[in-house]
């Protein structure tokens, strides 16, 4: 039974909503507001979402953004009394199926959500049979520095030992997570990912083990957890360093054991499960300033793989662009796109803090914003194009000289006036002398 979540500040849309739904044999759940949206156990765990697109405490769209933030893939409708188009436009771009405008009409309404369930259940049929034909994202990186990680992730696969990934955000740590689930012997069963970080404290526990019926207040039936959806396979904790204390030990408890029990039950639960961790903090700093468990620390670090970030690596730029880019335009249709040669030293000079998911998006933001199909040195952004060091002062330095630029033609239509020029400019005379010695111009013949 598909379960939808609808917001919307509209008491009588809401029950009329309830009705429709229930009737046709969804579980339905209405939330008035924003921050009731937040605050409910359900609010990421939606088939679907039916999204009021103005709330009076926010945007449905800023919630759609937000449920998109947590790997929340459910579809989600947005509707509105009084929408636009830019309204539409910004909630197809934060992910929305459909857009749909009040009086809600029954029929449409039924046809919007049953497309968009079908979709949805398509799209996880499609992912199932593409992992179990391991079909999956690349592994893109020819540098040796990269080259030997792949020879470590190759060597740990082959064994059941738990590995700790470590690098900074964006170095591809969840992609080598899986690559090293389908070379082990854990490749037939599961691959579960659970975002340490984006999961509430309260309800870490039961995301970790579930739960079972009445549990806890909204518990309205059973729910497996990622270690029993994992049993067979490979459970992938991203941001483990995030981990509140508490799930710390009860985390400890599991790998030491093999077993749990569901929130709210008393049978134990056995499971196999490979467990691959990845953090970009220093875990080993965080155990010496007693903020995570050492134990905890060394069941998880079995087996510790550094994953460089993109500047060590310079290598790996252009053959990772190109791949971004075709992806790109087989995912959209586009006429395929070429990188003018002239590009790449560019890209390689840039420091990357964002890793190769910084790359991914200039990429794909040159290729979208240029309509040709080669993509040239202008087509770079300026803050890419900038030489190594100079990032921090570019905006003060752009600014500069264009006002250096402003104040040099002022002073050359009025003669070398600095009053007249002050004038023209709109400046008091002492301001504007001040800015010629700062900016390290000639005065002229000021009076």
């Amino acid at each position: 039974m598909p379960r939808i979540l609808v917001v919307d500040d509209e008491e009588n849309i809401g029950q009329s909503l309830r009705l429709i739904l229930e009737r046709e044999g969804y579980q339905v759940t209405v939330c008035r507001s924003a921050a009731e949206f937040y605050a409910h156990p359900h609010s990421r765990r939606a088939d679907l979402y039916l999204l009021d697109v103005r709330l009076p405490d926010g945007s449905g769209i800023d919630l759609l953004r937000w449920v998109r933030s947590q790997d929340a893939q459910a579809p989600a409708v947005m509707i509105s009394g009084h929408g636009t188009i830019a309204d539409a436009v910004a909630a197809t771009r934060a992910g929305a199926f459909d857009f749909l405008e009040k009086p809600l009409s029954r029929d449409r309404l039924l046809l919007a959500l049953k497309n968009a369930l079908e979709q949805s259940a398509l799209r996880r049929e499609n992912e199932r049979l593409r992992e179990l034909v391991g079909e999956g994202p690349q592994i893109i990186g020819p540098s040796p520095a990269f080259r030997r990680v792949l020879e470590q992730a190759d060597m740990v696969a082959r064994s059941d030992a738990r590995v700790l990934l470590v690098g900074e955000s964006g170095t591809g740590k969840e992609l080598l997570a899986a690559y090293i689930h389908r070379a082990s012997p854990f490749a037939a069963g599961p691959f579960v990912k659970m975002n340490c970080a984006a999961i509430p404290t309260e309800l870490l526990e039961s995301e970790m083990f579930g739960h079972e019926k009445g549990a806890f207040t909204g518990a309205a039936s059973t729910r497996k957890g990622k270690f029993e959806l994992a049993d067979g396979g490979t459970l992938f904790l991203d941001e483990v360093a995030d981990l509140h204390e508490t799930a710390q030990g009860k985390l400890l408890r599991v790998l030491q054991e093999g077993e749990f029990h569901r929130l709210g039950g008393e049978q134990a639960i056995r499971v196999a499960v490979r467990v691959i961790s990845a953090t970009n903090r220093d875990l080993a700093a965080l155990v010496a300033k007693k903020q995570f468990r050492e134990d905890l620390y060394y069941r998880l670090c079995v087996v510790p793989i550094r994953v460089p970030p993109l500047r060590e690596r310079p290598a790996d730029i252009r053959p990772l662009a190109e791949y971004f880019l075709a992806e790109l335009c087989a995912r959209n249709n586009f006429k395929p796109k070429t990188v003018e040669e002239e590009v790449f030293p560019a890209l390689e000079g840039y420091q990357w803090p964002g890793n190769a998911r910084e790359l991914r998006n200039i990429v794909e933001r040159m290729a979208i914003l240029n309509p040709g199909e080669r993509l040239t040195f202008e087509s770079v952004p300026f803050e890419i194009r900038l030489p190594a060091g100079a990032a921090r002062s570019s905006l003060r330095e752009a600014r500069d000289t264009a006002e250096r630029e402003q104040i040099l033609r002022a002073l050359e239509e009025a003669g070398g006036n600095v009053s007249a020029a002050a004038r023209a400019l709109g400046l008091e005379r002492t301001n504007l002398h001040k800015r010629i010695r700062a900016l390290g111009l000639s005065r002229g013949s000021g009076t």
